[in-house]
């Protein structure tokens, strides 16, 4: 299901007169990271155990992420994004979902993350890279 654009929606709610029955046509509610990582997996038909493993976490740590039994740190959720192959608007919801900052390119470290989710390098590349700037890895 495509999204509209977060400025096309903005205009419509500053438009509206009653935001909640905005909310109620656009079914807009607050995202949890487990059905938006759901959502992902059967958009990209991908499958739990494989995204899990490439993304180089525990089988059972990643099966309780999923389930929503644990809440990932930033960097966590940052191997799931690179495993699920997302662009960087997925990885901002994504980390939006989980209750994280999204990615700023102000901040040197993002700006890299940024970057190589553009140009769609692998989790190990994208450390390679950090690693080459001094900055923290992913994993």
């Amino acid at each position: 299901m495509k999204e509209p654009l977060t400025d096309e929606l903005l205009g419509e709610l500053l438009d509206a007169p009653d935001p909640v029955k905005f909310a109620r046509k656009h079914r807009i509610t607050s995202r949890d990271l487990p059905s938006y990582l759901e959502q992902l997996l059967a958009e990209k038909g991908l499958e739990r155990a494989k995204v899990v493993r490439k993304a180089g976490l525990d089988a059972t740590y990643g099966y309780q992420i999923f389930m929503g039994q644990r809440k990932p740190t930033r960097d966590k959720v940052l191997q799931i994004v690179f495993a699920l192959e997302c662009t960087l608007q997925e990885a901002n919801r994504t980390l939006q979902a989980a209750g994280h900052n999204e990615l700023y390119c102000k901040n040197r470290r993002d700006a890299i993350i940024i970057f190589c989710l553009a140009h769609g390098h692998t989790l190990q590349e994208t450390d390679d890279e950090l690693f080459r700037f001094n900055e923290d890895t992913i994993c």
